[in-house]
């Protein structure tokens, strides 16, 4: 197993790595909507959130080798279930090879964001 660090996407907040790479897949860590430039969270609306947390993922996955494009599953987990028609639209502009997915909602998601995505994606 393989640990992915790349410092165009925010550090990890807890005892866990931005990706690992096993058995010829990418496996992401759930991002949201942190800026890597400084660590916080400027993004108020879903959609710039989803905007963010897409960008996250593609710069995580740059780093493992990989790309957005080659996403095989996500799980979405989204504070309001009536924000998915809009996380959905901005979701579909990155996703576009529409890999497996699941999206749940989430009580609450951590910093209190709207949205926060994992990836699996083939090396």
């Amino acid at each position: 197993m393989e640990k992915v660090y790349t410092k165009n996407a925010p550090e990890a907040i807890g005892p866990y790595s931005q990706a690992v790479i096993a058995g010829g897949l990418v496996f992401t860590s759930g991002q949201i909507a942190i800026d890597p430039a400084d660590g916080q969270v400027h993004a108020t609306t879903i959609e710039e959130q989803t905007e963010q947390v897409c960008r996250n993922l593609c710069e995580v996955l740059k780093a493992a080798g990989t790309s957005i494009e080659k996403a095989v599953k996500t799980t979405c987990f989204l504070a309001d279930m009536a924000d998915f028609a809009a996380f959905n639209a901005v979701y579909g502009s990155y996703f576009v090879g529409k890999p497996a997915r699941s999206c749940v909602a989430a009580k609450a998601l951590p910093k209190n964001v709207l949205v926060e995505v994992e990836v699996i994606a083939e090396l």
